[in-house]
């Protein structure tokens, strides 16, 4: 019997092996190859011309598709009523932006407002200090493995980041409460991340290497945990230095849309969160349409969090005509919502749509590009990349839906008024989260979260932060 399992294992092999060769015969770029691609060119008029226009010009304007212009107009049968637009300017903080701008129309309505804006600094500031206190958790409770450990590596690779999403932004706002921009304006370093992040992510890499010996040491809790408040306490310097320090206190006094000013009234942020704003965030749910997981199933995501105590980013993974249908509800209920997707693919930022027709690259090329969204996620191909706040949806005389309107934070001279527009088609390729009040849930949805988190890495292709 040993004898036979030893000749099948063997036969095994030959085929591994032969299957390799056939499937991976390896081919290099002879002159017969480059004669072969040459001959496949074929120097025509066509071609040179061609040449001639992708070297010298745009690549996307060349595929713009000349014939779908005007064909997606800003319309819309239902919408949250939205005021000024915000700009997040360079930095990756649209999560935030995004979740500020879902509760914004509840402040402009229950008091009248024609203007308003929370800060973003305000929670940012609150934000990077949980990461980076998270960081040395991490790389403290990680301490024994080796640096080329892959969740290691990941953390060292990822100290922190001003990207975000729904978990980063709820557990924040639960945590240390809102405050109005007045409170604690934007500063040039809030406006402009990238030097600040890369000095943080710096200092970080530095004590986190420091930590990981002071870990393995004999010496006490106490000791240990002394040494990461000294490095904490530097991250505070650096964002102080950069954002400002974030108010414990506040006055806050309005004007209504008559002109009419409120009498001025002092605040905590939490208490400013709990009068002005008295929303339950942990009433909301996210779900996601990631076609490489098996859908009516709940996920988390290790480490996607900024609060060491906080919760793991965890969502639904539901077919896209499901998370449509909770979508539609929740605009028809007046209710914002917190979308992301991949901003980036078929974006005409000039007329503010998002369209799967704007540009024909396969015409232009004359090549296919023909992945699908399983492909493209297993790839690294697509994945979320940006939050903005989904505000309207148009509704067919049928019932059935043709686009949605997304409120962005680039600014209102980006877009359609600082709004872009998105096919149902687009919307299906592209979309990726959606953040839902339960309410709007039916009750096969609502119990797959009584069932556990299947847990997922933080490298997985798909978990990207939105920015």
């Amino acid at each position: 019997m040993k004898k036979l399992f030893t000749v099948l294992l063997l036969l095994a092999f030959v085929v591994l092996v032969n299957a390799q060769d056939t499937y991976f015969p390896g081919v290099t770029i002879s002159d017969d190859v480059l004669q072969k691609m040459r001959s496949d060119f074929e120097q025509t008029p066509q071609n040179v011309a061609l040449i001639n226009a992708v070297t010298n010009n745009d690549i996307k304007n060349l595929a713009l598709d000349r014939e779908n212009e005007g064909k997606v107009n800003h319309y819309f049968s239902n919408t949250v009523e939205t005021k000024a637009i915000t700009n997040q300017n360079k930095s990756g903080r649209c999560w935030l932006y995004t979740g500020l701008n879902t509760l914004r129309p509840l402040v402009n309505e229950k008091y009248e407002l024609d203007e308003f804006e929370f800060s973003q600094t305000y929670n940012f500031f609150w934000d990077q200090l949980e990461k980076a206190n998270l960081f040395y958790e991490a790389v403290m409770a990680t301490a024994s493995q080796p640096m080329d450990d892959r969740e290691v590596e990941w953390l060292f690779k990822n100290p922190i980041g001003d990207g975000g999403q729904w978990t980063t932004f709820s557990d924040n706002v639960q945590k240390y409460g809102l405050v109005p921009a007045s409170a604690m304006p934007d500063t040039y370093q809030s406006k402009n991340t990238r030097t600040m992040s890369q000095l943080l992510n710096r200092k970080l890499r530095e004590d986190g290497i420091k930590l990981r010996g002071v870990a393995m040491t004999m010496a006490n809790e106490k000791i240990k945990k002394n040494a990461k408040i000294e490095y904490l306490s530097e991250v505070y310097r650096i964002l102080v230095l950069s954002l400002g320090e974030p108010p414990q206190s506040f006055t806050w006094q309005f004007e209504n849309k008559d002109g009419k000013p409120s009498e001025p009234k002092t605040y905590t942020p939490k208490e400013f969160y709990n009068e002005v704003v008295g929303v339950d965030l942990n009433e909301f749910v996210m779900l996601m349409n990631d076609p490489t997981k098996e859908y009516y199933k709940l996920y988390e995501v290790k480490y996607d969090r900024n609060l060491f105590e906080g919760n793991n980013w965890k969502f639904i993974n539901l077919p896209i005509e499901d998370v449509k249908k909770f979508a539609k509800s929740s605009i028809l209920g007046n209710e914002a919502m917190y979308f992301s997707c991949d901003v980036g693919k078929q974006l005409n930022v000039e007329t503010g749509t998002l369209d799967l027709n704007n540009y024909d690259y396969d015409a232009l090329m004359g090549v296919k590009f023909g992945m699908d969204k399983k492909q493209r996620i297993e790839s690294y191909e697509s994945g979320s990349t940006h939050g903005m706040a989904l505000v309207g949806v148009n509704v067919l005389a049928d019932g059935s839906v043709d686009k949605w309107l997304l409120e962005n934070s680039w600014g209102a001279d980006k877009g359609h008024n600082g709004f872009l527009t998105m096919t149902d088609d687009w919307f299906t390729e592209y979309m990726f989260r959606l953040v839902v009040n339960k309410k709007y849930l039916d009750s096969k949805t609502l119990k797959v979260l009584d069932g556990e988190a299947i847990q997922l890495p933080p490298w997985d292709p798909v978990f990207a932060m939105e920015e």
